[in-house]
């Protein structure tokens, strides 16, 4: 009988309904989506960053599979004969052919182009703001060591994708970028110029580069960016975003919003409002007008030639290098180039790696699922500071040049001004960041152990005048008390043989580590439940 009645009830329902129970008896996306809509994601306005970054990505994609409806990777030579009249007549490739087609006669096609770049631009330039968050509040730590290293790994390949991109016009401004690739791979040892003549098909240019980067730059990298992406979403839906403490806030729980619908709601909402602003900005801002430029010629550089920004630091590594050369055995080695070469990715890499040896000194096998704040991790931040401090130099570096004559300084000095700033800014910049942070731990401390002043002078019998203090809420209590503190290690820990600990370098290593970034004078201990004369005293209000 209720066969029957299921039965007649399948036929009655509307098609879609149909439709749906069908995939979901066959697929169990509706068992899928019952278990795991309803999951509740914790709100903050820093999470926005990680969302500009994916949404900068997917109209990356979008406008990508556009542009290569018109584009023609091909270095064959032809003359042009399109609607840009300065350069009727001119002999160029036809990929730089095909980029003036779709700048002046494909509808909408500068548009599409300008909002591509541009949301490449902000593509980066969010990765980066999103990673600097990530790593800053310690949302790193277990149990998101994976997705860090896949974030790494993001904006380097998205670094990569971008380079290979801006120089497939094949313009005089993307020819000298390639040029400079040229120079760096001769620089290399004994391969250099098999690894030259691999990359360009023969001597430079060759006839062959903006084919082959065309087929790694929407083929292979965007490939595995997606991959990457797909994956790093999963794992974020998987452990959640961070929390920041607040009352009721721990390791074990989760106080935020459900993803559907509220949180698929805003997303969308903020998806459209990201795709119009990289729009505002393709429509205002010109970038990379590559007709006034002219096609790409191995006789001639551009004036004013500089990469996308987040190549520049990759340049100004070159630029302020010492031309320094060895001859051996008949052979030149130019250090000039191939130092900055080695240093490139590994200024990459030291930030990649943090955390795993902030995990290695501080042994913590923990999950950990509410952020810090920056100012509690004194010498993390710190390091950090210092590690922007110097892509920030190298940035300006990248267009020393372009200093000099805006600002009618002379190029050696600003270049000896970058050499120096190299090793002595980040520096400066740990230290300082390093000394705010305590401050504000103080700061915390004070306000935690004898309230918040509220301004008011009160005189007391004997004549004194003292300032009254409110006290904190509990819950303003728990916010700032809630984090962990590590102790540092014991470089001879007791059981253990004096000389035998001597004798372990890695662990000498492990424990000079930990005291200083946990030691006296690296952090401000927090007050505890030790503390409760001190805590309220002189607080009442009158």
């Amino acid at each position: 009988m209720n066969t029957v009645n299921e039965t007649s009830h399948a036929r009655s329902a509307p098609k879609g309904e149909r439709l749906a129970d069908w995939a979901d008896g066959r697929l169990g996306l509706y068992t899928v989506a019952r278990a795991n809509m309803r999951k509740i994601f914790p709100d903050h306005w820093s999470f926005m960053l990680g969302e500009v970054a994916l949404y900068s990505f997917v109209v990356i994609i979008l406008t990508g599979i556009y542009l290569t409806m018109f584009f023609h990777p091909s270095m064959n030579e032809v003359t042009y004969h399109g609607s840009y009249v300065p350069l009727q007549g001119v002999r160029m490739s036809e990929a730089y052919a095909s980029t003036l087609d779709i700048s002046f006669e494909v509808r909408g096609g500068l548009l599409i182009r300008q909002i591509h770049h541009w949301a490449a631009l902000v593509f980066l330039a969010a990765m980066l703001v999103h990673m600097m968050r990530v790593f800053f509040t310690g949302a790193f730590r277990r149990p998101r060591e994976a997705n860090w290293v896949f974030g790494s790994l993001l904006f380097a390949l998205g670094m990569f994708t971008g380079f290979t991109g801006y120089s497939l016009p094949d313009d005089l401004l993307s020819g000298t970028g390639v040029r400079f690739v040229e120079g760096a791979t001769l620089s290399v040892p004994v391969v250099g110029t098999y690894l030259s003549m691999f990359l360009f098909g023969g001597e430079f240019p060759g006839n062959d580069l903006v084919g082959r980067f065309y087929s790694v730059h929407v083929l292979l990298l965007p490939g595995i960016m997606v991959a990457l992406v797909a994956t790093h979403l999963i794992l974020v839906f998987y452990h959640k975003h961070t929390q920041f403490a607040g009352p009721g806030r721990n390791n074990k729980n989760v106080v935020g919003m459900p993803f559907m619908p509220v949180y698929m709601a805003k997303a969308g909402g903020f998806f459209f409002l990201v795709f119009g602003v990289i729009t505002a900005l393709a429509a205002i801002a010109t970038i990379n007008p590559i007709w006034t430029l002219g096609p790409y010629r191995s006789d001639q550089v551009s004036t004013n030639a500089q990469p996308d920004w987040y190549m520049g630091f990759a340049e100004g590594l070159i630029r302020v290098m010492p031309g320094w050369e060895v001859n051996l055995w008949g052979h030149t080695l130019v250090l000039g180039v191939f130092i900055p070469l080695m240093v490139f990715p590994l200024v990459l890499l030291v930030i990649a790696v943090y955390p795993f040896v902030e995990a290695w000194v501080t042994g913590d096998r923990g999950e950990h699922h509410v952020a810090d704040r920056p100012r509690n991790a004194p010498t993390r931040t710190a390091f950090g500071v210092a590690w922007l401090t110097c892509y920030l130099i190298l940035l300006v570096a990248g267009g020393n040049d372009l200093w000099a004559t805006h600002m009618h300084l002379s190029v050696n000095a600003i270049t000896w001004c970058v050499r120096v700033g190299f090793f002595v800014a980040p520096v400066a910049a740990y230290l300082v960041t390093k000394r705010i942070c305590l401050g504000l731990q103080r700061r915390d401390r004070e306000r935690v152990l004898h309230g918040r002043e509220t301004g008011i002078v009160k005189r007391l019998p004997h004549g004194e005048f003292v300032e009254m203090h409110q006290p904190l809420t509990p819950a303003q209590r728990h916010t700032l008390t809630a984090h962990e503190q590590y102790v540092p290690l014991d470089a001879n820990p007791r059981g253990e043989d004096a000389a035998a600990q001597q004798g372990r370098r890695l662990a000498r290593t492990r424990a000079a580590l930990s005291r200083a970034m946990y030691g006296g004078g690296a952090q401000i201990p927090k007050p505890s439940s030790d503390d409760p004369h001190e805590i309220g005293s002189g607080a009442e209000q009158p």
